[in-house]
């Protein structure tokens, strides 16, 4: 017989250590699960986009990264940690107070020798990691062929080596000074430097360590020393930026100096490590830290206060010139063509007639305002929106360029109401529908936007091509994400658009494209689940096995992840090319390290009345490039990235990181190319160094006598005056090019407010032409008129305020005010034409409160000292130009319309039955008014006060006599 000790029973105590380390074993596979979901969508949206190479390029270079700094901390500090320790003395006495330390420490020991490395080895690889961007570019970087005045290094020295140099250096000295201080904090635990008695003593093995330390600590301050010297050509120093005098010939040799006297006090505590004595290295680094305040701080001083001050602008001017060729390359801006311009201001008969073409095709539509129009006219829905801010493009019609503004239809979920469910929102409403395109110089005789291509289903000269595809899945409005998609034969649930044959509600569709990631299996589902926080991925049958999910849709964001080096413009267009809506987005390459070149803030160049100011990871930059053009399909968000600039040496370096996913500009097709345009952005940043950097020689720049700015919006103060896009002929131009256009004004001094007349009309040729892979000769040639400064020419605040106070305006005003209407400023347009310059407003009328439809009613042009205030633009190009300009608006066909609530007048004898009032004296009081605003302006002109009051005073009574009628027909 065999008997069997029974099990001891677990204690309470083991039985919650069990649950414990159970607990926290599934806790770390959840989050590690997570993280892995995380990164695995990250690479299906990446892959089915065909970037991933990008995606495993970040992960390994951050991981390589992080290993170096990890280990490169590490290592090190566990050296030093190991030596410390193992060499202390043996037998030594120590004080009281240290053995008490080190019965404390004694049994964290083992694990603060492992457990410090490790800590601070990880903060290493961090931040290693977030500078892999820098190491990569160092190393793929080359020679820009260009050289810097001072010392002569290629500038690609500048761009990729010196801030490689810069994160190594300081990361070197990181590790020594913390192997410094660990060192000391150990031997001083373990008996090896012992303060007592007024005397130190260190014992060899310690000596030796510290020493070398300090050494090597120094050596590395040295070599920080000598890179300073070339750090100087990016620092700013008297108005610029780059070394000026003081720094060429005290700062620069003061550095060179230190470096050498930093190196020689290494060698001393080298020597010391040997040789045992302290005092020489100790007493060379107390001369070196008053030879850096003698020669880096007190030299410099004197130079700049005696000869720099009194002297400076002979002193200074080589300085100068190299800031200013310096900063006209780096921005693009070298090749500028300046042209002197003599304002003519007085108008005659047919002066116009040389400039019949620009004058045609003159946009009177405002982008930032016709919106609110464009929904109304053509939203359909309300779940479908446009932007608040309208694009501008142009397309060749009946072998006509013709300059349009643009809308797509985007889809908005929020305006769903009651059925804004999930399967309403993730499978059946999925995507906007068509792109609205309307005449930039046009309008209807109503004052609506005259469209060439609208409606739902689309109808116009873009709908004519029959491979013309309208669907809106990827915009700037598109839903959080939708899953699409179902096999043939499924019947369609997504919602193509609200009209159907046979008199059905609706239309349906299913996607066919390649746009997103599978969730036709139970995994995918289960990870996209996890990722937007929503079960129903995983249970709802409309998932099936050949649905995709599209998210990430805005254009900006797709472009973003596919080139990571890029700074993106911020303002994508639409536009139809080869039958595909696609956006097209430009990227920049930037750098804040081009020697001599001055920095501009992006977000404060880019901000104006359209654009808020955005947030850049790098926002003070001294060099830009458009370097690459991208387009996004509308339909299944591809994206396609050319570099447009395949001489601009960080586009270069970036192509070798991220090899294969830039296409030659040979690629691009005729289509494409002819609606790429200059970027505004880019421009916004050009124009913004003009303002100081339109001089040529150091003697003007020096003076700032002749300082511009770019004037503030006339219709929102303290934001500036967003540049525009036009077909117009600049002088010196054989025909009419598309373009951009801002102004200048004087730059105001600190605390004044700056005299608001034109100095200077820079443009830039917008139009790439229509050669396959092959830029128009011109393009991006900027161009800058310099007004005479012997003619007053005034700038645009100074027009929106006479036009706000000429009598004969403000009464025109008052009667499209009447009611309950409400009138708005369009876009405020300067034109160089018939010899001087000419400003064109477009004026709508709205309703003030209720729906509002703003309606193109009057046109405001002023040359010299006339005003025009008329229907149309070309009635006012007339009235300017003596009964005849000689040139048309492109609203030349537009029948005027009497200055009233815009309904068509009913027959004589019978009632206005948009206002009840009886025609006839209203019709009277009516033609009165225009009587004496007419005989009020003759007056005006011919000086004639009597006559002019006495027509003041009928265009008064007949005013009134209006709003009686008013008044008593709503009685």
């Amino acid at each position: 017989m065999t008997t069997t000790s029974a099990p001891t029973p677990a204690t309470p105590r083991t039985s919650r250590r069990i649950v414990t380390i159970s607990l926290v074993i599934i806790a770390a596979l959840v989050a590690a699960f997570f993280v892995f979901s995380s990164l695995y969508t990250d690479f299906l949206w990446f892959d089915q986009l065909g970037f991933a190479r990008v995606l495993t390029t970040q992960w390994i270079a951050a991981t390589v990264m992080f290993v170096i700094g990890f280990l490169g901390m590490a290592v090190p500090l566990f050296v030093v940690i190991q030596l410390a320790y193992r060499l202390r003395p043996v037998y030594v006495r120590l004080s009281s107070q240290l053995d008490r330390y080190q019965e404390v420490i004694e049994p964290l020991r083992r694990l603060a020798m492992w457990g410090m490395p490790i800590f601070f080895g990880i903060f290493a690889g961090f931040a290693s990691a977030g500078n892999w961007e820098t190491v990569w570019l160092w190393f793929n970087g080359g020679p820009t062929g260009v050289t810097d005045p001072e010392f002569g290094m290629d500038t690609g020295f500048y761009l990729f080596a010196m801030p490689f140099y810069s994160i190594l250096l300081a990361f070197i000295s990181a590790v020594l000074l913390l192997s410094l201080i660990v060192t000391a904090l150990v031997s001083y635990l373990y008996g090896s430097v012992r303060i007592g008695q007024g005397e130190l003593r260190i014992s060899k093995p310690a000596r030796i360590q510290l020493a070398v330390l300090a050494g090597l600590y120094l050596l590395v301050q040295a070599a920080s020393l000598w890179l300073d010297r070339y750090k100087t050509l990016v620092t700013e120093e008297d108005r610029i930026t780059g070394a000026a005098y003081t720094a060429a010939n005290a700062t620069i040799p003061g550095l060179a100096i230190l470096a050498i006297l930093a190196a020689l006090v290494a060698i001393l505590f080298f020597v010391t490590a040997i040789i045992g004595r302290w005092r020489l290295p100790l007493a060379a680094t107390a001369l070196l830290i008053v030879a850096s305040l003698v020669v880096g701080v007190g030299y410099p001083w004197v130079v700049t206060t005696f000869q720099v001050r009194p002297n400076q602008n002979s002193f200074q001017a080589e300085y100068y010139q190299r800031n200013i060729d310096g900063t006209k390359e780096a921005y693009g801006i070298a090749d500028l063509e300046v042209t002197p311009f003599k304002a003519e201001t007085d108008a005659e008969a047919g002066q116009l007639r040389d400039d019949a073409e620009t004058t045609a095709s003159i946009r009177i539509l405002d982008p930032s305002i016709i919106s609110p129009t464009v929904q109304q006219l053509e939203q359909f829905r309300g779940y479908y929106q446009f932007q608040n801010t309208l694009d501008v493009d142009r397309y060749e019609i009946d072998g006509q360029m013709q300059d349009t503004v643009v809308a797509v239809r985007e889809l908005d979920v929020n305006r769903l109401g009651d059925s804004n469910n999930w399967n309403n929102r993730t499978a059946v409403y999925t995507h906007g529908y068509g792109l609205v395109v309307a005449a930039g110089n046009q309008r209807t005789s109503e004052g609506e936007p005259v469209f060439l291509e609208r409606g739902i289903p689309t109808s116009g000269f873009l709908t004519e091509s029959e491979k013309f595809e309208p669907r809106v899945y990827f915009g700037e409005g598109s839903p959080l994400y939708s899953i699409v998609g179902a096999p043939e034969g499924t019947a369609p649930v997504e919602i193509d658009y609200p009209r159907g044959e046979d008199g059905a509600s609706e239309t349906k569709t299913t996607f066919d494209g390649d746009g997103g990631p599978s969730v036709g299996n139970a995994f995918n589902k289960l990870l996209y689940a996890l990722k937007f926080q929503e079960a129903e991925i995983l249970f709802s049958d409309l998932v099936n096995s050949d649905s995709q999910i599209l998210y990430d849709r805005d254009p900006k964001q797709r472009v973003q992840k596919a080139a990571p080096y890029l700074e993106l413009d911020s303002d994508p267009y639409p536009t139809v090319v080869d039958g595909r809506m696609v956006w097209v987005v430009d990227g920049y390459t930037t750098s804040s390290t081009y020697p001599y070149s001055t920095s501009v803030s992006l977000s404060d160049a880019i901000a104006d009345s359209n654009i808020a100011t955005p947030n850049f990871a790098i926002d003070d930059i001294n060099y830009i490039r458009n370097s690459v053009k991208a387009t996004v399909d509308a339909y299944d968000g591809s994206v396609t990235l050319y570099a447009w600039d395949d001489e601009d040496p960080i586009l270069e370096a970036w192509q070798n990181v991220y090899p294969s996913t830039l296409k030659p500009i040979s690629d691009m097709s005729a289509d494409l190319m002819s609606h790429v345009r200059y970027p505004t952005d880019l421009f916004k940043v050009q124009r913004e160094i003009l303002g100081v950097y339109h001089v040529d020689t150091a003697g003007s720049f020096a003076q700032q006598d002749n300082r511009w700015q770019t004037p503030d919006d006339p219709r929102n103060d303290n934001q500036l005056q967003p540049p525009y896009y036009l077909s117009m002929q600049m002088p010196g131009q054989d025909s009419p090019r598309f373009s951009m256009f801002s102004t200048f004004i004087p730059a105001s001094a600190q605390g004044t407010t700056s005299r608001n007349v034109l100095m200077g009309y820079l443009a830039v040729d917008s139009d790439a032409g229509s050669t396959a892979g092959e830029k128009a000769e011109g393009y991006g040639q900027l161009r800058l008129l310099e007004i005479d400064a012997d003619t007053t020419v005034p700038g645009p605040g100074q027009v929106q305020n006479t036009f706000n106070s000429d009598p004969a305006v403000v009464q025109q005003l008052n009667l499209l005010q009447q009611g309950e209407s409400q009138v708005k400023y369009g876009n405020l347009l300067t034109l160089p034409v018939g010899g001087g310059l000419l400003y064109v407003q477009p004026v709508y009328v709205q309703s003030s409160e209720g729906t509002q439809l703003p309606l193109l009613q009057k046109v405001l042009v002023t040359f010299g000292d006339s005003i025009a205030f008329e229907d149309t633009l070309t009635e006012a190009l007339d009235s300017i130009f003596g009964g005849d300009s000689g040139a048309t608006g492109g609203d030349d066909e537009v029948e005027p319309t009497e200055p009233d609530d815009g309904t068509t007048p009913p027959e004589e004898g019978g009632t206005d039955e948009g206002t009840g009032v009886e025609t006839d004296a209203y019709q009277s009081a009516l033609q009165a008014a225009k009587q004496a605003m007419t005989d009020r302006d003759a007056a005006l002109k011919d000086g004639d006060l009597a006559a002019f009051a006495e027509a003041d005073e009928r265009l008064t009574d007949a005013v009134n006599e209006l709003l009686e009628l008013e008044g008593s027909s709503g009685n």
